[in-house]
């Protein structure tokens, strides 16, 4: 279950851990799509726009979860990188006591909520029902979503990146089933894309403690590991708080675009909603550099093997530059075709949603090469304990670009969404500037002191 990454090729190490995160990263992917994608199947646009907002919403909240527990992936890390298994068993039994309390605050307080946030999303009047319903059924299974999230962590900060793609595998291959039964068979709608998706990640979850209970030796984590320690508190919090804040701010920017498209009708709101799934599809790579850096860069660190954790960023980021501009070339060519899996091209709405999906597609495409770089930037970040550059560059591209931009864009060109995908891609390219030049700021220090 744990592996020293601290040694060998570099190269080699990036592709061995990426790799399982890659395909883990994909089915989880795949697993979010497969709600929107077999709803289109058996449903009208109305119930494809309120999976579509209500898991986009589930994003952002999964997405802040995992940003939170980075803090985790890179304090177990440095601690395996070090040798310290007292200090790694301390970290993982604070970050389950850390997040079970979390996800039963969250529970209950989104529940309560589950109205207004529905209507801060300008949901189209046809999608609300829909749209509650799915989010309602989430919610209570925001528990099992933040338990999966926690062990997955857990595990990459030991170095292990297989065992969390065999937890969503299992997860995905539920999903799938269940919702072909709830939405197909029983045509139960977005209440049944919620079931589907709750009651696979509970699946999910079981199999990963049925996991961690036989290797539980290898873990040695004590009763008294799970009692808060503030000194292992402060470390899990100093680097996940600044992660998940960016990332909750940047899926808040998302959700400003979303309501911006809500606003332009039911057909603009579909198609934003399909080309976000792809989007996530296609952001695979790059996001598999950022928890790969992290764990990696974590571990060198760890290990006093900074120049290591550096050689791990600039191949993480060479590989997301060559994958971007390949995903950019083919989509250029293929977007209505792919916009087109999601929705019923034989009717008008569903041509229109086609049409104005392929034009978003086309502009948001770049940001595939440059989050690829920013990702590749904040996954060193996180591992060097300055998580709050990451959180830097992302405010700043959402405050002065992408929000700004889009809205602007969407002003002046009513009648096409292409402007406003090249102006949330826009924000990206100044999170890459804003990175190299704070890394050239760090390197430049490094060298003065040493």
């Amino acid at each position: 279950m744990e592996k020293n990454l601290t040694t060998g090729s570099v190269f080699k190490n990036i592709l061995f851990f990426s790799l399982p995160y890659l395909l883990s990263y994909f089915l989880q992917t795949l697993y979010g799509m497969a709600d929107l994608f077999i709803i289109g199947q058996f449903e009208g646009v109305a119930s494809t726009t309120a999976v579509s907002i209500g898991s986009q919403v589930m994003h952002m909240l999964t997405v802040m979860i995992v940003g939170l527990a980075m803090g985790s992936t890179v304090s177990i890390g440095q601690a395996v990188g070090a040798g310290d298994r007292r200090k790694a068993a301390s970290g993982i039994g604070n970050t389950v006591t850390l997040f079970m309390c979390l996800s039963v605050v969250l529970t209950v307080a989104l529940l309560i909520f589950v109205r207004p946030v529905v209507n801060i999303m300008s949901t189209p009047e046809a999608a609300v029902s829909g749209t509650i319903e799915y989010l309602t059924i989430c919610f209570i299974g925001i528990p099992f979503i933040t338990a999966y999230n926690i062990i997955s962590s857990i595990f990459r900060g030991l170095g292990d990146s297989k065992s969390p793609m065999y937890f969503i595998a299992v997860a995905c291959v539920s999903n799938i089933a269940l919702d072909y039964l709830f939405m197909g068979a029983l045509h139960l709608g977005p209440s049944g894309a919620a079931l589907g998706t709750t009651l696979s990640q509970a699946v999910s979850v079981i199999i990963a403690l049925v996991v961690i209970r036989r290797h539980s030796s290898t873990l040695a984590v004590k009763k008294s590991d799970f009692r808060p320690a503030r000194p292992v508190m402060a470390k899990l919090l100093r680097i996940g708080v600044p992660i998940a804040m960016q990332d909750g701010l940047i899926q808040i920017a998302f959700i400003i675009i979303t309501v911006i498209a809500n606003r332009r009708g039911l057909n603009d709101a579909a198609a934003v909603g399909i080309v976000e799934k792809i989007i996530s599809f296609l952001f695979l790579v790059p996001s598999s550099m950022l928890s790969t850096v992290s764990a990696l860069g974590a571990q060198n660190i760890g290990a006093g093997k900074p120049e290591r954790a550096r050689l791990t960023l600039r191949y993480a980021a060479c590989i997301a530059i060559c994958f971007g501009a390949c995903m950019v070339i083919l989509m250029q060519f293929a977007a209505e075709p792919v916009v087109s899996l999601f929705t019923d091209s034989t009717q008008s709405d569903g041509a229109e949603v086609i049409r104005l999906g392929g034009q978003y597609m086309r502009g948001y495409v770049w940001d595939c090469i440059f989050a690829g770089v920013h990702f590749s930037f904040s996954g060193y970040f996180c591992a060097c304990g300055r998580s709050g550059l990451s959180f830097l560059h992302n405010i700043s591209a959402i405050l002065l670009v992408r929000v700004p931009g889009v809205y602007l864009t969407s002003l002046f060109f009513p009648d096409t969404l292409f402007p406003m995908g090249l102006a949330t891609s826009t924000g990206s390219l100044l999170s890459v500037i804003i990175c190299v030049i704070a890394y050239t700021v760090i390197s430049s220090r490094t060298k003065k002191s040493g």
